[in-house]
């Protein structure tokens, strides 16, 4: 395996094209802080299954069209080629892809918004990693989740199209919550925990993206199993709506903030552990006030809680274990801001 990864990468290094084809296949995989393309590879057979099973299979395209749009327009704007190279310029704008055709409908022009859409996030992640470095942070998946939302909002202007997001706008309060009954079978739903991360409601994908997940960092992947069986007992414990639960809707923002926080911006142990499961009933808790503030404009609340949770987990500067989990997964989206903003403290 180590001698096909080594061939892969000199083979990136010597052709432009294969190189293109590896930073795409980078960029699904940084969604979950991986730099390893086989990793999203396999996500992206995970998004495609999810597709094909759910009747969606626009929303694969969308993926793959968002995910070459994005970063094609990253070389148009000559970002530095490490960046490129690891996909990060890639995983905000496969979500983007893949959000668009799943809320709203199949039109010729669909596709024209999403094209624009995709670029305007690769642009966007430029601008908000600009504005975090003062903080020592970076802006994950937000420029997806900020596209995403002007994109939908502003359909609601468009006569061309129809905004499908399944939520009824209604005041924070009105009404009893959707109801729906809870299927005990939690392992189904942890799994669709994992692949609500791809907005993908498939256990089969989520077994899919652990697998990609295992690959690469073992941690990785069992902190992505924490977050969704976390966020989604602590859920039902506070009474939350079962359709919801049953779909892993609670659970996929609580798997990228374990992720983060428990294996790949610090060392596993016991401190950052105690640490991640805090993290996680911080995200939901973010999550269903987010969906209360969203609920007028019936617009999901995507990756956003996860991005406020971890920046809040992050802010505090804690000193149990202040570095990259490098031994365990090389090269992600923090580590890479990180290393940016080292030179920017030394000058001051």
């Amino acid at each position: 395996m180590t001698q096909v990864v080594r061939g892969w990468d000199g083979l990136s290094d010597r052709n432009p094209l294969i190189e293109f084809v590896d930073a795409c296949l980078r960029g699904p995989a940084q969604v979950v802080f991986q730099n390893n393309p086989l990793s999203g590879l396999l996500i992206l057979v995970a998004v495609a299954w999810g597709a094909f099973e759910n009747g969606q299979p626009r929303v694969f395209g969308g993926a793959v069209l968002g995910l070459v749009v994005g970063t094609a327009t990253a070389i148009v704007l000559q970002v530095d080629r490490p960046s490129l190279r690891k996909g990060l310029f890639g995983f905000s704008p496969v979500l983007t892809g893949i959000a668009v055709p799943t809320f709203l409908d199949d039109r010729p022009l669909m596709w024209l918004y999403l094209v624009l859409g995709a670029a305007a996030t690769t642009v966007i992640t430029l601008a908000l990693n600009a504005v975090f470095k003062t903080w020592g942070l970076t802006a994950f998946t937000f420029p997806f989740v900020l596209t995403t939302w002007v994109l939908l909002m502003g359909a609601y202007q468009f006569n061309r199209f129809t905004v499908l997001t399944g939520l009824k706008p209604k005041f924070p309060g009105e009404g009893a919550l959707a109801g729906g009954r809870f299927d005990w079978d939690l392992i189904p739903i942890l799994f669709r925990g994992v692949s609500q991360v791809y907005l993908i409601n498939s256990w089969v994908s989520g077994l899919i993206i652990l697998v990609a997940l295992l690959i690469n960092s073992r941690w990785s992947a069992l902190f992505a199993v924490v977050g969704s069986a976390g966020a989604t007992l602590l859920a039902l414990w506070f009474g939350a709506d079962g359709l919801s639960l049953d779909k892993g809707l609670y659970g996929f923002n609580a798997v990228l903030t374990a992720i983060a926080v428990g294996a790949v911006l610090h060392r596993p142990g016991v401190f950052v552990t105690i640490y991640t499961l805090f993290g996680i009933a911080l995200t939901l808790f973010v999550h269903v006030a987010l969906a209360t503030v969203l609920t007028p404009l019936a617009i999901p609340v995507l990756t956003g809680p996860f991005n406020i949770a971890t920046w809040l987990l992050l802010l505090p500067q804690r000193h149990f274990a202040p570095v990259p989990n490098h031994e365990r997964v090389k090269e992600t989206i923090v580590s890479a801001a990180k290393r940016t903003i080292q030179p920017l403290h030394k000058e001051r």
